[in-house]
């Protein structure tokens, strides 16, 4: 089968889909492997890589998705790229397939089936197929780095012959994996770590790396699904700004993380809370892109309100494309190889990883979250 690789459309988009080292591994199985003329040059992956492994480049992208038996892409394809794909051919990318419905209606109508990794059960035999740890791995990173670039103060207990300057205060909201990264980062770099988050058995994991666990009263509205928190009430979250207030206005650096599948971020840290923060201090909205865990970030700005510093980047994984296309690469094709052989797709659709992923079945909207909105 032929598989593609076409070069990133997306606004600020860094990564590409598949690294020249997995690429030589997919040829390797068989599969034939079409790249788009400098798909990865923003990795730092060049054409010649690529041919080196096996690959051929192609110019013309519609061409490219022309010949596609399986389209593998980081983020969703545009409605338009899905109509160049050919009937009975194969989609694999990130797709939120539940809030992009033009997506999944533009690939029925194409006949095609569609993948996402975003909905890759999270069991343990699917660990190198979570992109989401993967890209949040590195999100995570990235945000401390950002964020101490950004602070006028070091992050270290620092004595010198002139006095002592004070370690910094770095609170982080959800210990997930982009906030344990978080912690460890910052731990590393030598701050006081505080991190808040509504699911108490992540205490052990936040003082194992270092950090102060905020411990935030439950609540019977707290729904949990596959690791993953999917609602909370409009009290509960009220409940817990009043209880983190305190420790974000002694902070220097806030680094919010929370998101909720399928639905608009959480607010966390309000604009009266922005305005009792120190002149000086840091934010910054990991969940910006999904309208923010702060009610005054903008989404892939930095601005500064009330002395505040609030960055908004709503790519952060892309700020590390050669990492990142690594390990999305390694996710990406531990998914195809799961899924296919080079002859063909096995099709077990009744198999756990299978199942919760298929959007789209030969033109029908299977997935739950999208078989009752889009007419197969």
């Amino acid at each position: 089968m032929k598989v593609i690789i076409p070069k990133e459309t997306k606004d600020r988009e860094r990564r590409v889909s598949l690294s020249p080292d997995v690429a030589a591994s997919l040829v390797k199985a068989g599969f034939e492997c079409l790249v788009e003329k400098d798909a990865g040059i923003q990795s730092y992956f060049a054409d010649s890589a690529y041919e080196s492994a096996g690959a051929k480049i192609i110019s013309n992208n519609k061409e490219l998705y022309s010949q596609a038996d399986i389209v593998l892409k980081v983020n969703a394809p545009s409605v338009e790229e899905v109509s160049w794909m050919k009937k009975d051919s194969v989609l694999i990318s990130l797709m939120y397939a539940a809030t992009n419905p033009d997506l999944v209606d533009a690939c029925v109508k194409q006949g095609i089936s569609a993948f996402s990794m975003d909905a890759i059960p999270r069991i343990s035999r699917a660990q190198k197929m979570d992109v989401l740890s993967s890209q949040a791995n590195l999100a995570g990173y990235k945000a401390v780095i950002i964020g101490a670039a950004a602070l006028g103060k070091i992050f270290p207990l620092l004595m010198t012959a002139a006095g002592t300057l004070k370690p910094a205060k770095v609170v982080i909201m959800g210990a997930g994996v982009a906030g344990l990264q978080a912690i460890a980062t910052a731990k590393r770099l030598g701050a006081i770590v505080e991190v808040s988050d509504i699911r108490p058995e992540t205490k052990e994991q936040v003082e194992s790396l270092g950090g102060k666990f905020i411990m935030l009263k439950g609540d019977a509205s707290v729904k949990l699904e596959g690791g993953y928190v999917k609602n909370v009430s409009e009290d509960f979250l009220k409940n817990q700004q009043a209880l983190i207030a305190k420790h974000i206005s002694e902070a220097d650096l806030v680094i919010t993380t929370a998101l909720i599948p399928g639905k608009k971020a959480p607010v966390l840290v309000t604009e009266d809370m922005v305005k009792a923060m120190k002149m000086g201090s840091v934010i910054v909205d990991m969940a910006v892109e999904q309208g923010g865990n702060c009610t005054l970030s903008e989404l892939n700005k930095q601005v500064v309100k009330y002395g505040v510093t609030i960055i908004g980047e709503g790519n952060l994984p892309s700020l590390l494309p050669l990492n990142a296309s690594e390990l999305y690469a390694k996710n990406i094709s531990a998914f195809l190889t799961h899924l296919a052989t080079k002859d063909a797709f096995k099709w077990e659709l009744e198999e756990e990883i299978t199942k919760g992923s298929l959007i789209v079945h030969k033109g029908v909207a299977v997935h739950p979250s999208v078989a009752q909105v889009v007419p197969a």
